[in-house]
């Protein structure tokens, strides 16, 4: 094993007594057998000497400084450095929630009846107002046919009493009761002309038709869903948040919409509406908020999530989570302190705020202006000399 001899350190006031010492015990040693002419030459050669050993001293220093630089350089981390800079920092929570439509329709008929016919299939587009299925009219009509016979006769009753009432021939009563017969059988025909209306189901508003319940030849009933009609043009997240962000919220405030079947979309949007009243079970109120589906892609009862900002800083100095450790005495992170010519790193504890998505304010313990490692600070400790591959501006 070699030794490096450069490793050996002697200070400069040692190497130089030293010498003084040698060049006395010579010149003592000499000054018994010399003459002061002799003496003085060989003092002026020692000076001479002295000035030469100087020298190489300086030259060995310099020498020995440069191995010693080049065997820290070995030892050096190699980091990437991120100058600190206010921010604007934003902090959301997400509250969960389901996709509704605003116009839909769960339709039923309002009279019962067999079905003689349905014009519609499900993924049908439809308009309000459309015609969508008929039930059976027969015995409806049937008794129009009654009543339209039975009407007939009583006008002509009637017409027949008014004239005799006019001419004060006759009873006010008999006149009064031809009058109430037809009256009564007009308000029995337009009844079932209403029935016969009432047959035919139309949808109350315009899309897709999403499902068809019943089938031809059964019996439809009022409240039993016969079609769904769902209109997927603009739909409405209804979610419930808890009650400690309701001053945090308004009507009209902006809020971002994601969805977790589509991670890459995301829209900002404003809530349309807040609950009146706090659910006293779960102590949560509702929000909702409205938005365009023009393309159909988000669909309803989809999953959703409300990512509600509860807090906003401006100039707020935001380090990477990642880059914080904790001990016994608090969360640090490492710094790159400036000693000229080389950055040295330094651990710094600092305050801790909010975080979100990968980012977290530090409220103190940083400055603008300090330069934090990024990359390799898993490979440093305090004090180590560091290596700057790059500098990079926060973001």
């Amino acid at each position: 094993m070699k030794t490096n001899i450069f490793k050996i350190k002697i200070p400069m006031k040692q190497i130089l007594s030293l010498i003084a010492v040698a060049g006395m015990l010579m010149i003592s040693s000499c000054s018994r057998d010399q003459s002061p002419e002799a003496m003085r030459k060989q003092l002026d050669a020692y000076h001479k000497q002295s000035k030469e050993i100087d020298i190489r001293i300086k030259e060995l220093e310099k020498q020995l400084a440069g191995l010693e630089n080049g065997n820290e350089a070995v030892n050096r981390v190699s980091v990437v450095l991120e100058e600190v800079a206010p921010a604007l920092f934003e902090h959301y929570v997400e509250a969960g929630g389901n996709v509704e439509a605003v116009r839909e329709a769960f339709i039923s008929p309002e009279i019962s009846g067999q079905i003689t016919a349905i014009y519609v299939k499900e993924g049908d587009k439809v308009q309000k107002g459309q015609l969508l299925a008929q039930l059976s009219t027969q015995v409806t009509r049937k008794s129009m046919e009654e009543v339209q016979t039975s009407l007939k006769l009583a006008t002509d009753l009637f017409q027949r009493q008014q004239r005799l009432w006019d001419q004060k021939i006759g009873s006010e009563m008999q006149y009064l009761e031809a009058k109430n017969n037809k009256e009564s059988l007009e308000n029995r025909l337009a009844t079932l002309n209403a029935q016969l209306d009432m047959a035919r189901v139309v949808s109350p508003v315009s899309g897709v038709v999403d499902r068809v319940a019943q089938k031809n030849g059964e019996l439809a009933m009022p409240g039993m869903t016969m079609i769904h009609v769902i209109n997927l043009d603009e739909l409405f997240v209804k979610a419930n948040v808890s009650e400690a962000l309701l001053p945090f919220i308004r009507k009209g405030d902006e809020i971002v919409l994601k969805f977790p079947s589509y991670p890459d979309v995301s829209r900002k949007l404003r809530v349309d509406r807040i609950g009146s009243n706090i659910n006293p079970g779960n102590r949560t109120f509702e929000v909702q908020v409205k938005f365009d589906n023009t393309d159909g892609a988000i669909k309803p009862n989809m999953m959703a999530s409300l990512l509600i900002n509860d807090y906003r800083n401006e100039q707020a100095l935001i380090i990477p989570s990642r880059l914080i450790k904790e001990d016994l005495k608090g969360k640090y992170i490492y710094i790159a302190k400036s000693n000229s010519p080389d950055f040295v790193a330094q651990k710094v504890y600092i305050q801790a705020g909010r975080s979100f998505l990968g980012r977290t304010e530090v409220i103190s313990g940083l400055k603008e202006g300090d330069k934090i490692i990024q990359d390799g600070f898993n490979r440093v400790s305090d004090g180590v000399y560091l290596s700057v591959d790059s500098v990079k501006t926060a973001k």
